[in-house]
């Protein structure tokens, strides 16, 4: 399948393996920590997500509070950046700015999921400001956030569909009418979403027809990762980083 937006991004042979906020499973999510054990692991793609601060600063963390996997509290983009630097995952790895992991890890390529309209900006400022364009691919599940990423940046900027993107593609896959945002390079899915079955055959042609990949998230038992790599995905996003890797290993498309 050749692309019909070959962006630099994709320069990779064979499928593609994320790691999922650096492999979230072993419970270190999103932390230098975690992102290194990911890259000595041999992955080149990782997934994560930024949030802006209370005064600009682009943290690299999932959730919206830092409630869940961090000893502090409260809400990022209140705080200042000085008071969420002090928050620990897991006890001990702090929250890292996503500046400091593009300095910290020059040959991973980002699969970055802008998680509010206040981290747009601050964002494609830094990837201009490190001439980081190569390196990274916009998602977001807000279509609107992703189009206006699209218009700001234009072509040196990859990004992946939003919901309405994924809905219109899949509505195309059965041959109904559906408009289709043409300068994205990849359909980033779950495999069901809703009971709905979103990545089947149909919606694979669907996709490819139109020079797009799919890259199907999170996917962590070798079971499925074996059916969707046979079906033809061309990217897998885990948790479980060692599971990706062993299934690719035996396949022979670990690179």
């Amino acid at each position: 399948m050749t692309p019909r937006i070959r962006h630099p991004y994709l320069d990779h042979p064979g499928p593609i393996a994320f790691a999922h906020r650096g492999g979230a499973a072993d419970g270190l999510e999103n932390t230098v920590r975690q992102f290194r054990c990911a890259v000595e692991a041999g992955y080149r793609y990782i997934e994560t997500d930024v949030h802006t601060t209370r005064d600009g600063r682009l943290v690299a963390f999932h959730d919206a509070t830092l409630d869940r996997v961090t000893d502090g509290a409260g809400r990022i983009a209140d705080l200042p950046w000085q008071e969420v630097r002090q928050a620990r995952v897991a006890g001990g790895e702090p929250l890292p700015l996503f500046e400091e992991l593009l300095e910290t890890f020059p040959d991973v390529r980002w699969n970055v999921d802008v998680k509010a309209e206040a981290a747009l900006l601050p964002f494609l400022n830094l990837i201009g400001r490190t001439d980081s364009w190569d390196r990274i691919c916009l998602g977001s599940f807000s279509e609107a956030r992703v189009v206006r990423a699209q218009r700001l940046a234009g072509p040196r900027l990859a990004t992946s569909y939003g919901t309405r993107g994924v809905l219109n593609l899949r509505l195309r896959s059965w041959g109904l009418p559906a408009a289709v945002r043409r300068s994205a390079i990849a359909a980033q899915v779950p495999e069901i979403q809703s009971g709905i079955q979103v990545v089947d055959r149909r919606f694979l042609l669907a996709a490819h027809a139109r020079g797009l990949q799919v890259h199907v998230w999170t996917v962590n038992d070798p079971e499925s990762m074996h059916r969707l790599l046979d079906l033809g995905v061309d990217g897998i996003m885990t948790d479980h980083i060692d599971t990706l890797r062993k299934v690719m290993e035996d396949r022979g498309v670990w690179v």
